[in-house]
């Protein structure tokens, strides 16, 4: 009965634990992301003093966003929403509020699919469509993207030469679904872009119970963590409305991927 117990127990953990890693993959893993794929930004190191957290929205815009604008609003926090550039006819307007209102937008894509799958052509051709969405959005809400000397110095990491080079900094790529391949991160080096991950994501994109995906969100607050979730679900707004004061009360701010590199960089 013994035996029969530990192997019951010895099942049961090689099941849950690496779903409970992939749910909530612990600090020491996402620093060797970090260390592994330099180029691509997981997170940022930030000391316990500098309770600042990047919060980052795919799949934008919809017709979920202008809530999510107001939750962000009502807490004086700013975010990086990521692009899908079908989703974007009719709402080129939602774009323009969201740069006005003081966000950033990245680029996710024309559509909301496996990005690694896509030849370099079509992931080529994806990127420089949705970069064209975005600068008439930044065009139309009367603001730079990229205002002169908004470069700054990264490591090229593994995929270049290993150098620093200028880069423009607000230029940001998130690969549908989440996964790269080094094909992928060479070719977004190539576009001038930063692939940009994260290291708090309840999985809201599958996961419909706001009040858990808040508590996911809470229980991982970490000094320079980059928290992903999603526009175009209706729970959300409600999700980002309990989370939101609750970061300010512990003492934390929500910001753009910009903003939390400016902070790292000094």
């Amino acid at each position: 009965m013994a035996t029969l117990a530990i192997a019951a127990i010895v099942a049961v953990l090689v099941l849950v634990l690496p779903l409970y890693i992939v749910y909530k993959p612990p600090s020491p893993l996402i620093r060797y992301f970090s260390h592994r794929w330099t180029d691509v930004i997981w997170r940022l190191w930030l000391p316990p003093s500098k309770k600042l957290v990047a919060l980052t929205i795919d799949d934008a815009p919809s017709d979920h966003t202008r809530d999510i604008l107001a939750a962000l609003a009502a807490s004086s926090a700013h975010a990086t929403f990521f692009v899908v550039g079908n989703q974007v006819p009719g709402r080129e307007h939602i774009l323009r509020d969201i740069v006005l209102a003081g966000h950033e937008l990245g680029n996710h894509g024309m559509r909301d699919e496996p990005a690694r799958s896509l030849s370099d052509d079509e992931l080529k051709k994806q990127i420089k469509l949705v970069e064209g969405i975005i600068n008439d959005a930044y065009h139309a809400a009367g603001r730079a993207r990229m205002p002169p000397n908004d470069d700054v110095e990264v490591d090229e990491g593994e995929v270049g030469t290993g150098m620093s080079s200028r880069r423009r900094r607000n230029h940001y790529y998130r690969p549908g679904s989440g996964f790269f391949s080094d094909r992928m991160r060479v070719l977004v080096r190539k576009l001038d872009y930063r692939l940009v991950l994260g290291s708090i994501y309840p999985h809201d994109a599958q996961i419909g119970n706001w009040r858990v995906n808040a508590k996911h969100i809470l229980s991982m607050l970490s000094p320079g963590g980059i928290i992903i979730c999603h526009d175009r679900r209706s729970w959300t707004p409600p999700m980002l409305q309990k989370v939101l004061p609750e970061m300010s009360r512990r003492g934390y701010k929500a910001v753009t991927v910009t903003e939390l590199l400016d902070e790292a960089t000094g």
